[in-house]
């Protein structure tokens, strides 16, 4: 265990290193099998900069810097505290507030072993590296390079083009062990641009070519070219979901530099991505184990109260949201009130979020959380159904595409004008337009070429086309 700085006295980290084997040694006799463990006392300061930024080490950028504010006036003003955050790693960081008592870290220690045992056992991670942190160390100073060598502001505007479509991968498409896979038909790998050959690359050729009467029966060529072409793919078209590897891949405007700027989001994002199909399972998991062992320490009258009240507060339920720690707590503690522990192992080895609502939701949780269907009725939110079956259903709903829109390339020439044309795969959530119209120049920024996203609003389908700055729609 190591101090960041040395705010509390040798005899208390004496006393907090005895309480992890003795947390350690309990939960791997009920059956927890974790990471080694690695742990870093840290002020308030360093806590929240890496829970910013997500990481310990990662690029900057001024969007960590706004949420870093934002989480640290709360945290200054007594609004919400973070007492710990931990890593998936091989070993397994975890990171804990200087100030907090001996029973805080005895419930954060049991908190954070749950998490790395879930980590390393379920399916969801099984293929996220575990050297992210060393990873995302040097594609930082790369990025740095990239500042020294183009600029701060040219690396942040692309940056903030590329952050605002981070989501959309496609985590079926997860890289094996040291790349980001094989390139796609009818490419080349990044770094091999002097004669990479795309599906679109006569067009960008011929708006170089010379336009003169000894071109026309080549123009024509290349016309028909990009017919036949087209009119294949139209044919043997496949929706692709990830996006951003669809623009690594086959923008034409895009620099070496660049590319390998979209390829660490891309492949961060593939390494978040388990974390957001599986929050309610992984916080509902690390709750359960938490409430176990320290049911095991002998605790004082004045210790067993501030458990309570740490453990209230962590599944105190939200008037806005479904709190994830609570839901998931109810669903495993209901499983293994009818099948047994042994029950749960199994559980957090093969289900997402999804599939953990859909099979073990009832109607007994719903009704003792108080779970309903919320929405805005005019200018008021009004529940709107306390069907426990519609609630499940929302839930399941909500967790689609970890929670985001699901957005398909369906085109890359559209029209033989080497358009970009995106489709919202819609499912009853209608998109945030102001988002889109907001978002849409950062797509063509990084085409190059007029994009076109295909939605639905007030159940009649729009175009919206961005050429430029500026976004249009039409109803189809």
């Amino acid at each position: 265990m190591k101090r960041t700085v040395p705010l509390i006295s040798e005899a208390e980290i004496k006393r907090l290193e005895d309480d992890i084997a003795r947390i350690t040694e309990q939960a791997l006799r009920l059956g927890l099998d974790p990471f080694p463990m690695r742990y870093e006392i840290c002020p308030a300061d360093i806590l929240y900069t890496i829970g910013a930024y997500g990481m310990p080490t990662r690029f900057s950028h001024w969007s960590f810097g706004k949420a870093f504010y934002r989480m640290k006036m709360q945290y200054d003003l007594g609004l919400s505290k973070i007492y710990e955050l931990v890593i998936n790693s091989d070993p397994c960081y975890a990171f804990l507030l200087d100030t907090n008592t001996p029973v805080q870290n005895r419930l954060i220690v049991a908190h954070v072993l749950a998490h790395s045992d879930f980590f390393k056992n379920n399916a969801y991670f099984s293929r996220t590296p575990r050297d992210m942190v060393d990873r995302m160390a040097a594609a930082a100073e790369r990025f740095r390079q990239y500042e020294r060598e183009y600029g701060a502001g040219t690396v942040e505007s692309f940056l903030d083009a590329v952050l605002a479509i981070q989501e959309h991968i496609d985590p079926t498409r997860v890289p094996p062990a040291g790349g980001r896979g094989d390139p796609e038909p009818g490419t080349l790998e990044r770094g091999n641009r002097v004669g990479r050959r795309g599906p679109y690359d006569d067009l960008w050729e011929w708006d170089r070519k010379e336009t003169g009467t000894e071109q026309e029966e080549a123009l024509r060529t290349v016309i028909q070219k990009i017919k036949e072409r087209a009119d294949e793919r139209r044919r043997r078209r496949k929706p692709e979901k990830d996006v951003l590897l669809f623009l690594m891949d086959n923008s034409p405007v895009l620099e070496d530099w660049q590319r390998d700027v979209l390829t660490v989001i891309r492949q961060e994002m593939l390494y978040f991505w388990p974390q957001i199909e599986t929050k309610v399972l992984n916080e509902g998991w690390a709750t359960y184990w938490h409430l176990r062992i320290m049911r095991e320490f002998d605790l004082s009258p004045g210790e067993s109260f501030e458990f309570a009240k740490l453990h209230a507060g962590v599944v105190a339920p939200s008037p806005v949201q479904v709190n994830p720690y609570a839901l998931g707590l109810a669903i495993l503690e209901d499983i293994a009130r009818r099948e047994g522990e042994e029950a749960l192992f199994e559980i957090r080895e093969i289900e997402s979020d999804q599939s953990l609502l859909r099979n073990y939701l009832t109607k007994e949780i719903v009704d003792r959380l108080d779970l309903y269907v919320y929405q805005r009725v005019g200018t008021e939110y009004r529940v709107v159904d306390k069907d426990w079956e519609a609630v499940r259903e929302r839930l399941i709903l909500s967790r689609n595409n970890g929670g985001f829109p699901y957005l398909v390339v369906l085109d890359g020439d559209f029209e033989g004008r080497g358009e970009l044309y995106l489709k919202h795969e819609y499912e009853t959530l209608e998109l945030d337009l102001r988002y889109v119209e907001k978002t849409l120049p950062y797509v063509y920024a990084l085409w190059g070429r007029p994009v076109h996203l295909e939605t639905v609003v007030d159940g009649l389908r729009v175009l919206f086309t961005c050429r430029e700055d500026q976004v249009s729609r039409k109803f189809l």
